[in-house]
């Protein structure tokens, strides 16, 4: 299950519960990112979504989503790597996570017009 760029910034308005999950590398990150976003490696994902809540919280620094929850997003720089961190997601059980296709490559594209 895919999220558009406009279905995104839609989300980001109007959830207040929005998990937008950045699953690039440390050095990708450190170079911009979507507000909001809580950064989780790729290869970290079914570690950390695996976690009991309260320890997810620790380690994320936000609460951990409950497995039903329709603002679930996933996102990398170009749409492969949040492929596979949101069939990874759905594989543990989180069956409405989404990935953002356009990821960070053109979220910055379109926001910095």
């Amino acid at each position: 299950m895919t999220i558009s760029h406009s279905e995104l910034v839609s989300l980001m308005e109007k959830s207040k519960g929005l998990l937008l999950v950045d699953v690039r590398s440390q050095e990708e990150v450190a170079k911009g990112c979507i507000p909001g976003s809580v950064h989780v490696p790729v290869s970290s994902v079914e570690s950390v979504f695996s976690l009991e809540p309260d320890a997810f919280r620790d380690a994320t620094g936000v609460p951990k989503p409950l497995p039903d929850s329709q603002d679930l997003v996933f996102h990398c720089q170009m749409g492969r790597r949040g492929e596979v961190a949101t069939d990874i997601a759905r594989r543990l059980g989180f069956k409405n996570a989404r990935n953002y296709t356009g990821g960070y490559k053109e979220w910055s594209e379109k926001q910095c017009k």
